[in-house]
């Protein structure tokens, strides 16, 4: 009996030993993870000292969770967090190698861990939206029940990508990317922390910079710059500018075509147009070609803003956009850039109207909402019997000034019902001429 211990004993040790040499062998990003949320950096909107999480994490009061957000934002950490912070038994099953089975197995430890000793258990799945429809209705009964408390993390929106009824019993929790600031502040601890490089290299300014500005507020791409750069620091024990720049030259930033990232900078850049400033629109038109963007998908939208924003306010607009299009698609990348640049910067500063858009809004409400409002007789078409019993219609182009008076709105709608033009650009000489010919009407019915 007295061997056995001993041997129990030593296979503890090894296992402790063997642990420790993998953890000195993972990542510096993995190494760095702050083990409370007292080391954890940034999302002080979630982790904050009177936040939500923090209060139920104190008090070891769970519910389900899903964390969203871009990566390196701190979503798993803070799953591992509340792991150590709880009494609940820890599980965490692959969203990428995970099956159904795998799901259902630890449901039902889960179910007897909870029926023998009343111990929780955290499920923990990274990249939840990664699970099949299936996969995921095969939680919903466990979650409901709270035979498991689900935390799942995502970089995808998950009112999109997670079915709506998990959702619905999970509070949804958003990170956002890492300023700078808290970048800074993870490079420097991990300069100095003895789970990092302990103080063995220094990093000068100029590079905490470029680190900073490399990483785009992943984390995770900082702490490898930094492990990558102080892997070639062989000579000197200094970490420069031109280290960092060698092992990562460009920047990155998040850019998810087809997700959140996409539709965010798409309608930054609408929006920068809409408010006339072409240094914005450059700026993101610039990012999403960075991203790898379809310069195509860019153009198409540059042509329906021509419409439904620019509208007759300058009616060059949609020309504009429509020759970027093209562009776009018969010179391709890299040079249609420039293209799709000169049409950002015209309908950036171009005078704008969304007179045509809200009157046909106007219009298709009352199609879809009103009565069946017949066309007026003289509107007819002509080509069928008895239609010399419709009155008389009279060509516009045999007046003089090209205008005659007539009915063309159907019975029970008069006009100004739907379009009424702005007194920008274009659209002014024809607010001019429309109030013109309404003065004209006004004058025969007077």
């Amino acid at each position: 009996m007295v061997g056995m211990a001993k041997g129990l004993d030593q296979g503890s040790l090894f296992d402790e030993v063997a642990a420790a040499r993998r953890a000195h062998a993972a990542p510096l990003a993995v190494r760095m993870r702050p083990n409370s949320l007292d080391e954890f950096v940034g999302q002080e909107h979630i982790v904050g000292p009177d936040s939500w999480l923090r209060r139920m994490i104190a008090a070891d009061t769970l519910s389900s969770l899903i964390f969203f957000g871009p990566a390196g934002t701190g979503k798993t950490t803070l799953a591992h967090i509340i792991a150590r912070a709880t009494s609940a038994h820890f599980e965490e099953v692959s969203a990428v190698t995970g099956t159904v089975a795998d799901l259902r197995r630890a449901i039902k430890a889960a179910s007897e861990r909870l029926g023998l000793s009343e111990e929780r258990t955290i499920l923990f799945i990274d990249e939840i939206h990664r699970f099949s429809k299936s996969q995921q209705d095969a939680l919903l009964h466990a979650v409901e029940d709270r035979i498991v408390v689900l935390i799942g993390a995502t970089t995808e929106n998950p009112y999109f990508e997670v079915n709506s009824p998990l959702v619905s019993r999970s509070r949804v929790l958003e990170l956002k990317p890492l300023d700078d600031d808290a970048i800074a502040t993870l490079v420097r601890r991990a300069v100095s922390d003895p789970r990092g490089l302990d103080g063995r290299l220094v990093l000068d300014e100029d590079a905490l910079d470029a680190l900073v500005l490399t990483a785009g507020g992943d984390a995770r791409v900082a702490l490898t710059s930094l492990e990558l750069a102080a892997q070639l620091a062989t000579d000197t024990a200094l970490i420069t500018r031109a280290l960092v720049e060698d092992v990562m030259p460009s920047r990155i930033l998040p850019y998810d075509k087809g997700g959140d990232v996409h539709y965010d900078v798409i309608s930054a850049f609408i929006k920068s147009m809409r408010g006339s400033d072409p240094d914005a629109a450059a700026y993101w038109l610039a990012r999403m070609l960075a991203g790898g963007e379809d310069p195509k998908f860019i153009a198409r939208r540059m042509l329906i803003f021509a419409s439904e924003d620019v509208g007759n306010a300058d009616p060059r607009g949609i020309t504009i956009a429509a020759a970027a299009f093209k562009a776009a698609e018969v010179i391709g990348l890299p040079e249609c850039r420039i293209n799709l640049a000169q049409a950002a910067n015209y309908l950036a500063l171009a005078p704008k109207s969304n007179a045509a858009y809200m009157a046909l809004e106007a219009a298709s409400a009352e199609v879809e909402k009103g009565p069946a409002r017949a066309v007026p007789d003289i509107l007819r078409d002509r080509h069928r019997p008895g239609s010399e019993e419709y009155g008389k219609y009279h060509y516009p182009h045999n007046s003089s000034d090209g205008w005659v008076e007539q009915q063309y709105l159907p019975d029970g709608l008069s006009e100004g019902a739907f379009y009424t033009p702005t007194d920008r650009g274009w659209e002014r000489d024809a607010a001019a001429r429309l109030a013109a010919i309404r003065a004209r009407r006004r004058e025969r019915h007077e």
